[in-house]
């Protein structure tokens, strides 16, 4: 099994090419009149309101977080997968053995999607459940 490396090589030269060839077409070709109101920051053409650096609700990252994990599940699973067939032709051991790591895999995943789900964190709009009632409140802190 030969590996073509010289195609590697071509393509990744042709690819370094076109970048550095569009950002030098840009300099070359591009208007150079600076001002003000062209050097500002802003956000998809609007200007910005406000300070940029505010704090982002947590739970946009733990749905980003389970985002990435089902990525890097298909990530893993479909060499898995492409090669499966071989793999049973060559030996039905080793199809048995991938294949039985590949439910388990999977099987860690559905029980992390279920704990995650059962949590509450995949929802958009929580509601608060207050462990104590406003009316304990006034009792506890005179105790």
């Amino acid at each position: 099994m030969g590996y073509e490396f010289g195609a590697v090589l071509v393509f990744a030269i042709v690819a370094v090419g076109f970048a550095l060839g569009g950002i030098t077409a840009s300099r070359l070709v591009g208007p150079k009149i600076p001002s003000a109101e062209k050097s500002s920051i802003y956000e998809c053409g609007e200007r910005p309101i406000g300070v940029a650096w505010f704090n982002f609700n947590p739970r946009f990252y733990l749905v980003a977080l389970v985002f990435v994990i089902f990525e890097v599940d298909i990530a893993l699973t479909f060499p898995v997968v492409a090669v499966f067939r071989k793999w049973t032709e060559a030996s039905p051991t080793l199809a048995w053995v991938a294949f039985f790591e590949l439910l388990l895999f999977i099987a860690i995943l559905v029980v992390g999607l279920a704990w995650v789900w059962a949590k509450g964190d995949l929802e958009w709009v929580k509601t608060l459940s207050p462990t104590t009632s406003q009316d304990d409140a006034p009792q506890r802190r005179a105790a």
